[in-house]
């Protein structure tokens, strides 16, 4: 029985599952005074951007995908477009066609672990995917299907997923064949069963009933759901070309986290599926449209839960699109092309991409064909504020929850935002004494 004081809650969660990285959750309520409500990120602080200075612009993208083995070709598309905006090189249609099937593909393989490993156990009644699988092989069996599809667009496109090596600044060191990419098409027309099976199975699910106002933000293009590119836009209906992206966006550092939180207008904000669904939902695939009805999601959702329904929203969106690029590509064919070369050896630029966890940007000051400078803002540190405003309003109303209860509802908050924790480790201070 719980005997507990109901105005009072203790959780020192070390540390947090199912999540990529370490972090810990920890609250103290005690007679109805929220006295600490953290999530505390306690990954080593990692140094890429200062690993970044003095590399040549044609490396930078390479190690910058190994920021991430689960967002790699996000940071290695943000990095070269950074380098390309910064050299003034201008790539060809088709090289950007190319891209957006890879970040397609990204994006599918990111969602289907997210959705299916990561979060149908909590909604299942299950600890792990472990006894998931177990109990039904096959849900588990037609997410891995999608997995591995995903896992070859990346291959076919990019040479291999982590840590792509065909992407360069200007193009592909190597383009796919026609015969490639028919097969590709083929297997996502194949994989829509396997779709409409993950959006039927969301609907029979019942997610945590919350709601917060938060401010969205994410990368918007009047001609598609963006993913690549584009302006910084909010849901309070502002917009500003990525060049800005420092007024929007501030930085800081909190006490209890090796990675930065942010603000917009001094308040807290998310980023990812969610936040794209909000400002982008006009320009889904009618298809992820429809299916966004089905597992009611309308915009604007103020539900963080809801951003895995958001995640199975793209995933039906991603399919669909990956199909309608393949089908451009096939139709202009597929023709040799020599990556396009800088016009300058000197400049700064800004690279930006909707990464599977929100807006992702890359900064670079290049010099005589050297970085001398470099930022990276990470969609989870962008999101870290949030996640505790959230966190903070939601403890005190279900306070009268049993503790073990109340835990497992802050840990499935937290995991719905799909944070990438290593990702964001980038602070650290340094005091001299």
């Amino acid at each position: 029985m719980d005997t507990r004081n109901r105005n009072s809650v203790h959780i020192d969660l070390h540390h947090l599952t199912r999540v990529e990285g370490h972090g810990n959750i920890v609250v103290n309520m005690t007679n109805g005074l929220l006295e600490k409500c953290d999530l505390e990120i306690v990954e080593a602080p990692r140094f890429f951007e200062a690993m970044l200075r003095g590399l040549e612009f044609e490396k930078a993208s390479h190690l910058a995908s190994r920021i991430c083995g689960i967002c790699a070709v996000t940071h290695a598309t943000a990095s070269i477009c950074a380098v390309e905006n910064a050299l003034g090189v201008q790539i060809s249609p088709q090289t950007k066609l190319l891209r957006l099937l890879n970040l397609y593909g990204e994006l599918l393989d990111s969602h289907i672990l997210h959705v299916y490993m990561l979060v149908a156990p909590d909604l299942l009644g299950f600890g792990s995917v472990i006894p998931l699988a177990k109990s039904a092989p096959d849900v588990l069996q037609r997410a891995l299907r999608m997995k591995s599809l995903a896992g070859d667009i990346c291959s076919v496109v990019c040479g291999r997923h982590t840590h792509p090596i065909k992407m360069v600044v200007g193009g592909f060191a190597q383009l796919p064949t026609a015969e490639h990419l028919i097969n590709l098409k083929e297997n996502l027309m194949d994989a829509r069963k396997d779709v409409d099976a993950t959006v039927e199975l969301f609907q029979s699910l019942t997610l945590p009933i919350f709601e917060r106002n938060s401010e969205y933000i994410a990368l918007r293009d009047e001609h598609n759901y963006c993913v690549m590119g584009g302006r910084i836009s909010s849901t309070e209906g502002e917009s500003w070309p990525l060049e800005n992206y420092r007024e929007i966006i501030r930085e800081y550092k909190v006490a209890h986290s090796t990675a930065k939180h942010a603000q917009y207008k001094q308040k807290p904000y998310m980023v990812g599926a969610l936040a794209r669904f909000n400002i982008n939902h006009d320009k889904l695939h009618l298809r992820a449209r429809s299916a966004a009805n089905s597992l009611g999601l309308f915009p604007v959702c103020s539900n963080p839960y809801m951003n895995t329904t958001a995640q199975v929203v793209e995933i039906v969106h991603c399919v669909e699109e990956a199909i309608l690029t393949i089908e451009h590509l096939l139709e202009n064919g597929i023709k040799p092309e020599v990556p396009a070369l800088p016009v300058r050896n000197s400049g700064e630029g800004i690279g930006a991409c909707e990464a599977p966890r929100g807006s992702l940007f890359h900064n670079y000051v290049i010099k005589n064909g050297f970085l001398i400078d470099a930022n990276c803002v990470i969609p989870t540190a962008q999101n870290l504020a949030n996640i505790e405003s959230d966190m903070r309003t939601y403890v005190p109303s279900i306070i009268d929850l049993p503790q073990a209860e109340i835990t497992h509802r802050i840990e499935m908050l937290v995991r719905a935002y799909d944070p990438c924790i290593s990702c964001a480790a980038h602070a650290m201070e340094v005091r001299f004494v």
